[in-house]
């Protein structure tokens, strides 16, 4: 995955991709940064002004931003990345919880923002082969 995502303060992205998650820096410019977001590649471009965000959807009793990115991880590492974020003190727009508990797709689930308001969610599914499951 290549994903590009817009900021309006490359000093605040890198605190926060790099310092607060802890993905490895790549190459830059004075206008962006590439971040290796679990092998994948992240592009932070620095805009001068980041489109809002165009609402939201309801997803078992939770109000989901859409839009919004993230990864898929398995469960050691999703409660991993949880713990990074509570100890850095990042304010969940949805807490670290299990999502659809015994169902078909069950899976961890949180959500949270970048410093440019981007939405960012990573979850973690009981059963791998949920994930494209109809």
């Amino acid at each position: 995955m290549h994903l590009a995502i817009p900021v309006d303060d490359l000093t605040a992205a890198r605190h926060f991709y790099g310092g607060v998650l802890g993905l490895p820096e790549g190459r830059s410019t004075d206008h962006w940064v590439d971040w290796n977001f679990e092998g994948h590649q992240l592009v932070t471009h620095l805009v001068p002004s980041v489109p809002q965000p165009a609402g939201t959807s309801l997803v078992e009793r939770h109000t989901v931003p859409v839009p919004h990115f993230g990864l898929l991880l398995d469960e050691v590492r999703f409660h991993q990345f949880a713990e990074r974020l509570r100890t850095a003190r990042v304010r969940f727009d949805i807490e670290p919880h299990r999502r659809f508990p015994g169902e078909r797709g069950e899976q961890w689930t949180m959500f949270f923002r970048d410093p440019a308001d981007n939405a960012i969610e990573i979850k973690s599914f009981s059963d791998e082969t949920m994930v494209f499951a109809a």
